[in-house]
């Protein structure tokens, strides 16, 4: 016995095919009224009439319907209101009243119209003045693989029927809505975005290039700007071509994975090529390479590895989001090849580049350099690109500072690190680091979950139309929650009934019907009670409730082998008045009623489609940030063993703590929700806090001697250019995402562009500042010589079988 569809607006059983219209005005006209009712009628009848053809067959509605059972098309009931409305006009009665949320037909059945009538004003008894919106539903057989295929070409054909009629009908808007829409809405995002992340990849190659070039066009590294970029590329693509031949599904998080590897393989790049800067020239190629091995490597592992067990925890079984579990592999898989590709293909691009350079050839062109004296006969132009310093026409002193000439250099170590710590500017460092604490905290306080649907789609889409129209019109009652019993059980018993009313008792304490509780204690339920006037009590018991909107049951019967009838399962739906707090109570229901579910004697299910998105981004809140803590924990066990220094995981732990606060606060304030995305943004923002902020902390706390002060400066000046590099490649890359039409793309590009500015703010402003004062101190120099007592040594020029100028430089002491 199915007589749900009758009653109650109901997609309970699995979601199946359906097409669904809101229909209201611009000017808030009366939906009810003659016009209106004759044109919603119109709408009607040619939704029933649409075609689709097959091969020797075309399918209308009634032929995929969902069937009654009289064999007829089970249609919405606001429909035969309509239609008595319209018959009751027609004939000049004015007795016929339609009340709400439950009216009467004329046949005497009972229809609950509160899912079908918007924006409702009632007169006394419930009596509807008038409603802003009207809502249809067409529901249909997915029963075989060609009824499928019709159903889905239906919905298609229903949503251009829609949109033709509402062109020839301008007065009224209509917001059309299939199975088939979420789906293709979500995948969409995809497709908006293609030309924007095509102009963000234009940007970062462009911008990567000219971070590594400058004047000299010797010791200028274009190339290694773009084979960067390309490494990246290619342990990207490397990941997606092996999820996609394991059978792997693409969803539209995958969005953010090239932003996660270009944050890591960009700074592991751009770290190299600084480390090359800082070995000497005379030395051979080899040589140069081992340090620079020796110097970024063991840094740029520690980090990857570190990367690979935060994601391969998000890709375990313990996330029990399939979508985010997909993103998490995919970057595991990304940032690993990525490793293996710095280590072979840009490692060896560094070393070729090193002999070009080593042979005095031109950055780009790869052709001879030629002299001073032979380039002051050639043209202005020809000068200008061919500019280079040569190592024989310069003394030792200035020899050990020819990389001073690019840009990013210069401008860190002649002006920003005396500038940054200097004792006018402290003060306002750490009172604008104030500013920033109290801002965040307010943002922290008003932090809020996601559960809309909007924040996973693109804009401009149907289901962005149609839920904000539902929103608006029909959110005063909550959707149709379905309690399932899928056992054999004796109803007329009296420990059954105990049973099934304390669930009921459970259910209404924590779904907010208290009054409910007691008149339940007044049932008086005797033994041997029929199986029929159970049902009908408790119905009716519900039905007395005013908290409760309507009540439905279905029950399924077995025939035994003596002709008794058995009780197989049945199902109970409930409508509840809603709240302003709507979706903090469904969600404190879905859970309560769980644990109800686990230690009910009566095997039962609750389920709602809702439901669905609420485990969605409850989930998608707990479960990555428990995933999180295990790996900050792991990681902070793991690294205890590998730093030199247990000051580095202390300063470490609180720089990532503080850049996490203050994303997720600023976060808030800038209208982003916890979700999905922006949980697994703030997840990948620990590794990139750590990414940029280890390698400056180790630089400082290992120092010895000097001051805190020349610390600070010299370990900006070491690893300051490579942030700021892969800063500003990351930011250019970012800034086309905000132009994307889609809530999924809005909320990467506002996380992750945060993250980015956080730490930037961290690294070159309040590090810098508050290490400057606060532990570990450093000890100076006990003792200076006499310059008077100072012992020249003279320099030993050694020169090897390859014709390579070697030098030991042994400074003055």
């Amino acid at each position: 016995v199915n007589r749900s569809k009758h009653r109650l607006y109901s997609d309970l059983q699995t979601p199946g095919r359906y097409g669904r219209v809101i229909i209201t005005s611009f000017r808030k006209a009366n939906m009810l009224d003659q016009h209106h009712t004759d044109l919603i009628l119109k709408l009607h009848s040619a939704v029933t009439r649409i075609q689709v053809q097959r091969p020797g067959f075309n399918y209308t509605f009634a032929h995929i319907c969902i069937l009654n059972n009289d064999k007829t098309c089970i249609v919405d009931d606001i429909v035969h209101v309509l239609e008595e409305l319209k018959a009751a006009r027609s004939s000049n009665r004015t007795n016929f009243a339609i009340t709400y949320p439950i009216t009467h037909l004329k046949d005497g059945r009972e229809v609950y119209n509160g899912h079908q009538l918007g924006g409702v004003t009632v007169h006394s008894k419930d009596r509807v003045k008038s409603a802003e919106a009207i809502q249809l539903t067409y529901y249909l057989q997915a029963i075989n693989s060609l009824n499928d295929m019709v159903a889905e070409k239906w919905e298609s054909i229903f949503c251009d029927t829609v949109e033709l009629f509402q062109k020839s009908n301008r007065k009224v808007k209509m917001y059309p809505f299939t199975s088939s829409s979420l789906k293709e809405d979500f995948q969409k995002t995809s497709r908006v975005s293609e030309r924007y992340l095509i102009t963000s990849l234009v940007l970062v190659v462009t911008l990567a290039i000219l971070c590594c070039s400058m004047q000299d066009c010797v010791r200028s590294k274009p190339w290694l700007g773009l084979l960067g970029l390309l490494t990246v590329t290619l342990a990207t693509l490397t990941a997606a071509g092996i999820i996609n031949l394991t059978g792997g599904k693409y969803n539209s998080t995958f969005l953010g994975i090239p932003f996660v590897m270009l944050g890591h393989g960009l700074y592991g790049t751009f770290e190299m090529l600084s480390s090359w800067r800082k070995t000497r020239e005379d030395q051979h190629v080899k040589e140069r390479t081992a340090a620079v091995f020796a110097d970024s490597m063991l840094s740029f592992s520690l980090t990857t590895a570190m990367y690979l067990v935060t994601f391969g925890i998000g890709a375990s079984p313990f996330t029990n989001i399939e979508a985010a579990r997909i993103f998490c592999c995919n970057s595991c898989i990304a940032i690993f090849f990525n490793y293996l590709y710095v280590l072979s293909f840009y490692g060896s691009s560094l070393v070729f580049t090193g002999y070009i350079e080593n042979n005095y050839q031109h950055s780009i062109f790869c052709r001879k350099v030629p002299k001073p004296e032979v380039l002051q006969e050639k043209p202005a132009w020809y000068r200008f690109l061919l500019t280079a310093r040569f190592s024989e026409d310069t003394d030792d002193s200035e020899e050990t500072n020819t990389y001073e000439s690019h840009l990013l250099v210069w401008f860190l170590k002649r002006y920003y690190c005396d500038w940054i710590t200097n004792t006018y500017v402290k003060p306002f460092v750490v009172l604008f680091y104030l500013v920033y604490i109290s801002f965040a905290l307010m943002g922290y306080l008003q932090v809020s979950e996601g559960s809309d649907l909007s924040n996973i789609v693109a804009t401009a889409t149907r289901t962005i139309e149609y839920t904000t129209a539902q929103q608006k019109y029909f959110s005063n009652y909550s959707p149709v929650i379905g309690f399932y019993i899928y056992e054999s059980i004796e109803y007329w018993n009296t420990s059954v009934q105990e049973d099934v009313l304390e669930y009921t008792k459970g259910f209404v304490r924590i779904s907010w019907f208290e009054s409910y509780l007691n008149y339940l204690r007044k049932l008086n339920i005797s033994t041997g009670l029929p199986k029929k006037n159970f049902t009908d009590m408790l119905r009716n018991s519900f039905l007395k409730t005013p908290q409760f909107a309507h009540f439905s049951e279905d029950i399924i019967f077995s025939k035994k082998f003596n002709n008794e009838v058995d009780v197989v399962a049945s199902r109970m739906f409930l409508v509840a008045k809603t709240m302003e707090t709507k979706r903090e109570e469904l969600y404190d229901l879905l859970e309560t009623l769980r644990k109800l579910s686990l230690t009910s004697k009566v095997k039962f299910i609750v389920f709602n489609p809702s439901f669905v998105y609420m485990d969605r981004y409850a989930s998608s809140v707990g479960a990555p940030l428990q995933n999180s803590c295990i790996s900050a924990l792991f990681l902070l066990f793991f690294s205890a063993f590998l730093v030199a220094d247990s000051l580095i995981n202390v300063w470490l732990t609180l720089t990532v703590a503080s850049v996490e606060f203050g994303v997720i606060g600023f976060m808030t304030l800038w209208k982003v929700e916890l979700d999905c995305i922006s949980v697994l943004c703030l997840i990948y923002g620990i590794n990139y806090t750590i990414d940029n902020c280890a390698p400056l902390l180790s630089t400082f706390v290992l120092g010895k001697e000097f001051t805190r002060t020349k610390w600070v400066k010299n370990a900006l000046e070491v690893h300051g250019v490579a942030i700021l590099q892969s800063y500003l490649c990351y930011i250019v890359g970012l800034i086309p995402l905000a132009a994307v039409p889609s809530n999924l793309t809005r909320t990467l590009f506002r996380c992750l562009f945060l993250i980015a500015l956080v730490t930037f703010f961290h690294c070159f402003a309040i590090l810098p500042v508050i290490l400057t004062f606060l532990p570990p101190s450093k000890k100076k120099r006990k003792e200076k010589k006499n310059p008077e007592n100072r012992e020249e040594i003279e320099c030993v020029e050694m020169v090897d079988m390859d014709s390579t100028r070697v030098v030991d430089q042994i400074t003055t002491v």
